[in-house]
């Protein structure tokens, strides 16, 4: 059985036991953490519901594991003629989470 939860205004697919990466959360490492957006439940033994927006009675379980760093990002501004620029660089702080369970 998988779904497709929505956190932030990012979708992710999951099913039991997959480690994913989103947006940070307000909680901390070590907690419980629940999506109650559910777009969408399927799998092999279970029939297909597709929410309208969400499926109703439904929730994704899941345990925040650690606080984890995406790849660093450079630009660079430049100014022609002027002898001007300047280096920037950015680096995403995501939220690991572990799918405990999918609750119908």
């Amino acid at each position: 059985m998988y779904a497709i939860i929505q956190s932030g205004s990012k979708q992710y697919r999951v099913k039991k036991d997959d480690i994913i990466q989103v947006d940070l959360l307000e909680a901390n490492p070590g907690e419980q953490v629940e999506f109650r957006e559910v777009l969408f439940l399927g799998g092999e033994n279970c029939p297909v519901q597709v929410g309208a927006p969400t499926v109703a009675g439904c929730v994704v379980k899941g345990q925040y594991l650690a606080v984890a760093k995406g790849p660093k990002v450079t630009s660079i501004k430049y100014k022609r003629r002027k002898n001007n620029y300047r280096k920037f660089g950015h680096r995403q702080k995501y939220a690991e989470i572990k799918i405990t369970e999918i609750v119908k």
